[in-house]
């Protein structure tokens, strides 16, 4: 008997990569960008933040029915100006529906006299306070990086799990909460990571996953380590790095901005053949395999006031089964990318996704990013920017389908030939848009490659319209059951087909 590769009764079969596919005939890969939906978080100009950023995505509260997200708001210094920023504190949000935010007065800490703000965490004050009168060298200043709330965990004292920043030495230390506010770390060493990582809950590994980030031969890259008690974690390993495909489609994509008007072109460009590098990934457990959310850094010339470099940055898309091994999606193509320069957008130079995506009522996928409009100090920039650099980044909003990430594509008759599985007596669905044609399935036996009675292309029912849940029908209604090993025949017209699964 033909051993099964695929599994569509335990999860869905998407097609960010070659898995579930034997074979294909007049289809194409599409790769399909979220619809953004404007700024859903800014800075408030009326405390004198000049930009708000997050590393964190939105955490379900059950108990409360609300949604909380913890973000960093950066202040001018000294008031007013952008001769620097402050960045020490965590800030607090809170929604009903994941769109509409508020703020509310948390009055935890001071600020310029009064404690009527949101600051959920303040490290430097946190600092001081630890320090006392003695200073002792060992007590270092800790910015709180990342949140989720874990409902998972039976002890109340440890609902909140962060991952916070020795400033000593960049490390990643875990730290435990009843409430998000108040605080414990705990006495463990730190995760080794440069100043960008992620961090989530995986649920198909059933352990804490943090992506940090660490240096090779191509510069940031991400290395990945995980704990299933959120004490003991794994020395990093890495998982991915840029390649020379990166270094020349740095050259492109930064060429792409420079010749296009409607685009800001970084202030400082030189002929250096730079190394495109990987700034951070966020991932996304998703229907038994990862989602990777890479950020591609394309350096375009030197920020020295800043010893870093102006570019591009902008997200693509990875895959992988097992956290460690990673394939590039749809020929490296750029997911969320920068916008055009208008005065109004805000992800003119860098866009970032803050953290794991959210599937909201099982209809659309929720992606919040940051959106920056500069990469590098403001010195290297025109004194036309010197406004926006007070209103220089903003937290977004953007919408994918369910299960959107690519589709398989024919215009004509295509068709697409599944990897084998195992019936069981459940029904086939399909998430596909076939408003503008139809699609058929038979379904072989994996040996013969020939149709099971009743199963044919010629008795399956066409499918039409736009199904994010479409179920597939033949005319004599035959159960799908088999003792042996089968595959799937999609043929498709008119079609984009974004996943397959039996229920």
């Amino acid at each position: 008997m033909t051993s099964p590769q695929i599994n569509p009764a335990q999860h869905k079969q998407l097609f960010l990569d070659d898995h579930a596919i034997a074979s294909t005939s007049n289809v194409s890969r599409r790769l399909h960008q979220p619809d953004k939906h404007g700024p859903i978080l800014k800075a408030d100009r009326s405390r004198e933040q000049v930009y708000v950023q997050s590393g964190n995505a939105p955490q379900w509260n059950s108990e409360k029915g609300i949604w909380e997200w913890w973000y960093d708001a950066h202040y001018a210094i000294p008031p007013g100006e952008i001769a620097g920023t402050e960045s020490s504190r965590k800030h607090y949000a809170t929604s009903t529906d994941g769109v509409h935010w508020e703020t509310p007065s948390l009055g935890l800490y001071q600020r310029r006299g009064s404690k009527d703000n949101n600051i959920a965490y303040d490290s430097k004050l946190e600092f001081l306070t630890r320090r006392g009168v003695y200073n002792p060298p060992e007590i270092t200043e800790q910015h709180l990086y990342h949140v989720i709330r874990d409902e998972r965990d039976d002890d109340p004292q440890r609902c909140y799990k962060g991952l916070f920043s020795d400033t000593r030495n960049m490390g990643r230390l875990p730290g435990v909460s009843p409430d998000g506010f108040c605080w414990t770390l705990l006495d463990v060493p730190p995760i080794p990571s440069e100043d960008t990582s992620n961090f989530i809950y995986d649920e198909i590994s059933n352990q804490y996953v943090a992506t940090v980030k660490q240096r090779t031969v191509w510069g940031r890259s991400l290395w990945v380590s995980t704990s299933a008690d959120f004490v003991n974690w794994t020395e990093p390993k890495l998982a991915l790095h840029t390649d020379e495909i990166d270094r020349e489609n740095r050259k492109r994509r930064i060429q792409e901005v420079v010749e296009n008007p409607a685009y800001l072109t970084p202030p400082v460009l030189e002929d250096t053949d730079y190394i495109a590098q990987l700034y951070m990934m966020p991932l996304m457990p998703y229907e038994g395999m990862y989602i990777g959310f890479p950020l591609l850094f394309n350096p375009a010339g030197p920020d020295l006031p800043q010893m870093n470099h102006c570019g591009i940055n902008q997200v693509e898309l990875a895959v992988s089964r097992d956290l460690y091994n990673w394939e590039r999606v749809a020929d490296r193509g750029v997911f969320i990318g920068v916008e055009p320069w208008d005065g109004v957008n805000y992800g003119t130079t860098q866009v970032a996704v803050c953290s794991r995506p959210i599937v909201h009522e099982d209809r659309e996928i929720r992606i919040y990013h940051n959106a920056h409009r500069f990469r590098g100090h403001q010195s290297i920039y025109s004194e036309d920017y010197a406004e926006y650099f007070n209103d220089a980044g903003a937290l977004h909003l953007s919408i994918l389908r369910l299960d959107g990430f690519v589709s398989l594509d024919a215009e004509g008759e295509g068709t697409v030939v599944t990897e084998r599985f195992m019936l069981n007596g459940t029904d086939l669905y399909v998430n596909a848009d076939v408003l503008r044609g139809e699609l058929r399935a038979e379904i072989l036996d994996a040996e013969t490659m020939q149709p099971l009675p009743g199963l044919s292309k010629h008795e399956c029912f066409p499918l039409n319209g736009d199904h994010l849940r479409g179920k597939l029908r033949w005319k004599d209604s035959p159960r799908l059951i088999s003792d042996k090993a089968v595959c799937l025949r999609f043929i498709l017209r008119g079609t984009k087909l974004y996943a397959f699964w039996l229920e």
